[in-house]
């Protein structure tokens, strides 16, 4: 590869890609604003539509649906046109969604709006590795972990804002305003496809799928399934926290509708050290299982504290609740630990993000559900408590030094 050349090594990260690596960026930028726009402000919405918790579960499960099902489909995109292509119509698709979500007359419109914002987002998830290794082969790590930053970025900033910007300019304004970061990622994409043209889809750097006979493999393994587990716990909690915490803090903890969407901030801000850190720690531990166990008391601790004792120290309990979603980063990196060869992790990554993101896609539903069922937060928390369970045990097959060849 060209990272491992020393000329390529050497080769300054702005010289020639600037617009490209402001366009990753910002690709990047566009990735989670609307996933965490809408919780801190259920309240205004359902002054206006009349909507159950079951019906806020279902467009808290959304991301994670739209996630798994575009990434697969994203690859077929690819096959026909360019990456800047079909990152362009990602991102008109993102843009087309807050617009429709802005524009909103009904709770169904706002659905529908939500469901194609995260299916831009879902192509553009699985764009960002390819165009990395496009335009920077020789800085792969540096701008992977740029773009990371800025994804957790985009996760903590929209709960800061969207209750002072729906108190003063409306919940319409507060959700569509998001789009403007849309708009502002077209223009470097459109400027490198009108000024490079590319005559055919990219066939020196593609949106891998997984070959045939490897893909049928994970469906046997106990590696796979362990992992997809653990990763499934992650969105899992992380979904129906981004979905449900500001009102679970507002009924429990008697937290006023801006400090709830703050505390979300925290939830999600949490998710930066972790992301540097976890890394790391995992390519130098020999028994991950730690890491793994780490993460699943986090969440214990967590939504004990907010079932217990929620009205005291709530922000340590949100914190330590924002830690436990550690188990995503560190699934990534497993994806490669535990595999010897490239066809190995492609496959293994496919098996458990998409099987992973599905099964995470319960925990917005299941806790709308039970919320409803039982007039309570305690049993939706208890539920997730449990859920961490789950991930120790699956934890303790995929931290096991093994390969999924063998």
């Amino acid at each position: 590869m060209a990272g491992d050349t020393p000329a390529a090594a050497a080769r300054p990260l702005w010289h020639g890609r600037a617009i490209a690596l402001v366009g990753i960026l910002l690709v990047a930028a566009n990735l989670r604003t609307a996933v965490a726009a809408l919780s801190p402000i259920f309240a205004e919405i359902r002054t206006e539509f009349d909507v159950s918790s079951i019906g806020v579960g279902l467009l808290g499960m959304l991301p994670p649906v739209c996630f798994a099902l575009f990434g697969l489909i994203a690859p077929s995109f690819t096959r026909r046109l360019s990456l800047e292509s079909v990152v362009l119509l990602a991102l008109g698709v993102i843009l087309l969604g807050h617009l429709v979500r802005a524009f909103s007359t009904s709770f169904a419109v706002l659905a529908i709006g939500s469901a194609v914002t995260f299916a831009g987002m879902g192509v553009g998830n699985v764009l960002l590795p390819p165009l990395v290794k496009r335009y920077f082969p020789d800085r792969i790590g540096l701008v992977t972990s740029l773009y990371a930053t800025v994804m957790s970025e985009s996760t903590l900033l929209p709960p800061l804002v969207a209750v002072p910007v729906a108190d003063a300019a409306g919940w319409h304004v507060s959700v569509g305003m998001w789009g403007f970061v849309s708009l502002l990622a077209i223009l470097p994409w459109l400027r490198i496809l009108i000024t490079h043209r590319p005559a055919h889809p990219d066939r020196d750097v593609e949106v891998e799928t997984a070959q045939p006979a490897m893909a049928g493999r994970v469906w046997r393994s106990s590696l796979a399934w362990s992992l997809a587990v653990v990763f499934a716990v992650s969105s899992l909690n992380a979904y129906a926290m981004f979905a449900w915490l500001p009102e679970i803090l507002h009924d429990v903890a008697g937290v006023a509708p801006l400090n709830a969407g703050a505390l979300l901030s925290v939830y999600a801000g949490m998710g930066i050290p972790a992301g540097l850190l976890v890394p790391l720690l995992a390519a130098r531990m020999k028994n991950v299982a730690i890491l793994i166990y780490a993460g699943v008391v986090f969440f214990i601790v967590g939504y004990l504290g907010l079932i217990l004792v929620p009205s005291t120290a709530t922000w340590l309990w949100v914190a330590f609740a924002g830690l436990g979603p550690l188990l995503f980063p560190l699934c990534l990196v497993l994806i490669n630990v535990r595999t010897r060869t490239h066809a190995g992790s492609v496959a293994l990554s496919g098996f458990t993000q998409g099987l992973g993101y599905t099964l995470g896609a319960l925990g917005p539903l299941a806790v709308g559900v039970l919320h409803q069922l039982t007039a309570s937060w305690t049993v939706p928390l208890i539920v997730l408590t449990a859920t961490a369970l789950a991930a120790a045990l699956a934890g303790s097959v995929a931290a096991r030094p093994r390969y999924l060849e063998d």
